[in-house]
């Protein structure tokens, strides 16, 4: 479990870290990072500017106004948008933000350009926005991987104090545990209710199953064992023991001690942008949007499916036929090879592929079957015999997957979606994996930017999961964005 105690080290199945040394409060963030984003987009942008809109080509006044015009805009936009805010920075390398800063900003400087009549050309104007873009993704990516590597080692983390009925608190902790992509660390546990606590979490205080006849009690509880764990966060896993005004008893005793207090509605792996908040009859609430199947984003994932499908298989045709001579001379057999997958509503369809295998390779999978590294239904080797000199390096570039455009093409796939399974992975899946076939499978996905087949069943089939309810055409964009990396990468590819 991802625990803290104050004296000693916290363990976890996957990871060993050490304990907070005595300096910055936890969750206070390297303090480098906002002037190294402002620096970035102030600086980058104007010297961009600068060079591309020469004196020699322009007045100096309109080179030095485009110059100084481009150093402010562009912090001045994300400003506007809360990116420099503490919460905001490191805790994404998405690309779709940055982008849609970068749009407003083009928005912007061209009513400033027809407003102030100046007259660089427009493509100049253009091409000189380029690198701020490029430089704060980058910075991003780097602040990112700084925050993520120094959250592994219990620094710049939040100090939790999970409250609610054991079984709740003991799951909310778990998940957690499970994970390292948040600032959450699990300090203690004040449990409410007499029931058994079976995860290990440190039990800080224990409340009564009923409201107590001093609700005040509630929260001096809550404050007394926050700090004697240190902690700085009251997460809540509300529950019918904690409930209604003894749940708002509690968060003004919080609030007024300082203490900052979160719920835990009982959600996982649901997107935020599904999540609405409101009101009704004095009570909040939390509707969760369903999972988009029909309308606009829909309809233009298929429409650009087709046409991205049809646009790359004419670009690439030289490729295509260079890989397929290549196959044809590196063994013998066809050059494609086509097996049966399930689609979308389990409905099957033949998937095409360069062949990577020997010929025959489908009927030596029998024998090799106490050779399988992965679990569940999948069956992985890292080092297969069956694969071909050629194969190999058609698996690792992920070249080998080119000729399922012409899936994608028939509307049997999509670009982006979760991995085609098969029959008889299929005839294995629970009521739960079945979900994966709601939408079409895809050329890539999260299954290929998270780790490919370095990643546990469990692993892949809650990525699957996670696209299938949170997909967003945005979203497609964001993994499209991260399979080129992935890609160059290599990983899990075998």
């Amino acid at each position: 479990m991802r625990h803290v105690q104050a004296s000693e080290t916290r363990t976890s199945p996957a990871r060993t870290r050490p304990t907070r040394a005595p300096g910055p409060a936890l969750g206070a963030k390297p303090r480098w990072y906002l002037p190294v984003a402002l620096l970035v987009d102030v600086l980058v942008p104007g010297i961009s500017a600068a060079v591309l809109v020469r004196p020699a080509a322009a007045p100096l006044r309109s080179w030095a106004t485009a110059a100084l015009l481009a150093s402010v805009a562009w912090p001045a936009v994300r400003l506007f948008r809360n990116r420099y805010a503490s919460r905001a920075l490191g805790e994404s390398r998405g690309t779709l933000p940055v982008l849609h800063d970068w749009l407003v900003l083009l928005g912007v400087l061209a009513i400033v350009r027809v407003a102030a009549d100046l007259r660089q050309p427009a493509a100049l104007c253009l091409a000189a926005l380029v690198p701020p873009l490029v430089a704060t993704l980058l910075t991003r990516k780097l602040t990112y991987r700084h925050l993520m590597a120094s959250r592994r080692e219990a620094q710049a983390v939040i100090r939790v104090l999970v409250v609610g009925e054991p079984g709740a608190a003991d799951e909310v902790a778990g998940q957690l545990a499970s994970r390292t992509d948040h600032p959450f660390v699990v300090v203690g546990v004040v449990a409410v209710g007499q029931g058994p606590q079976a995860g290990g979490v440190p039990m800080a205080a224990r409340l009564a199953d009923r409201a107590l006849a001093a609700p005040d009690e509630d929260a001096a509880a809550v404050l007394a064992a926050a700090r004697a764990r240190g902690a700085d966060l009251a997460l809540v896993a509300s529950s019918a023991l904690l409930y209604g005004e003894r749940l708002r008893r509690l968060s003004w005793g919080m609030h007024d001690a300082g203490l900052e207090l979160a719920l835990v509605p009982g959600l996982v792996d649901v997107s935020v942008k599904r999540l609405e908040t409101g009101s009704a009859a004095g009570m909040a609430l939390l509707r969760i949007a369903p999972p988009l199947r029909h309308g606009v984003q829909p309809a233009l994932k298929h429409a650009l499916d087709r046409v991205a499908a049809a646009l790359g298989m004419l670009l690439l045709s030289p490729l295509l036929l260079a890989i397929a001579l290549a196959v044809r001379l590196g063994s013998p057999g066809p050059v494609l090879y086509r097996h049966e997958r399930i689609g979308r509503g389990g409905a099957p369809f033949t998937m095409w592929k360069f062949r990577t295998m020997v010929a025959g390779a489908d009927a030596r999978k029998a024998e090799l079957a106490g050779e399988n590294e992965q679990d569940g239904p999948v069956f992985k080797m890292r080092c297969d015999p069956r694969v071909t000199r050629v194969g190999g390096l058609l698996r690792r570039t992920s070249l080998d997957e080119l000729p399922q455009l012409a899936n994608v093409l028939r509307g049997e796939m999509s670009l982006v979606g979760p991995r085609p399974p098969l029959a008889e992975e299929v005839a294995h899946y629970t009521a739960v994996e079945r979900r994966r076939l709601a939408v079409r499978p895809g050329m890539t996905g999260l299954w290929q930017v998270g780790g490919r087949s370095d990643l546990s069943w469990d692993e892949a089939v809650q990525l699957d999961l996670s696209y299938v309810d949170n997909w967003s055409f945005t979203s497609d964009l964001d993994v499209m964005t991260r399979t080129v990396r992935a890609v160059v990468d290599g990983r899990g590819a075998y």
